[in-house]
């Protein structure tokens, strides 16, 4: 896998067609850094199991989060 390193980035689901047990449209989900997999036009996410997995890029618009917010959905859930 070919990622680099660079600051947490969100994405909000705009379209799950197919992967209604995955992904929940008007969420945000953290997006890991892949950019082999973003030369493809996917993003690798963290879905609803808690894992991650590649999606369309197209599912996703980016997020820009406050830091508050960002520390916020950095912490682990409990």
């Amino acid at each position: 896998m070919n990622t680099i390193q660079r600051r947490p980035r969100y994405l909000i689901c705009v379209k799950n067609s197919g992967y209604e047990a995955s992904l929940e449209r008007r969420k945000v989900y953290r997006a890991l850094p892949n950019t082999r997999a973003e030369s493809h036009g996917l993003v690798r996410v963290i879905d609803e199991s808690g894992e991650d997995y590649l999606y369309p890029a197209e599912f996703f618009a980016p997020v820009e989060l406050k830091t508050e917010a960002a520390r916020a959905f950095a912490q682990p859930r409990l």
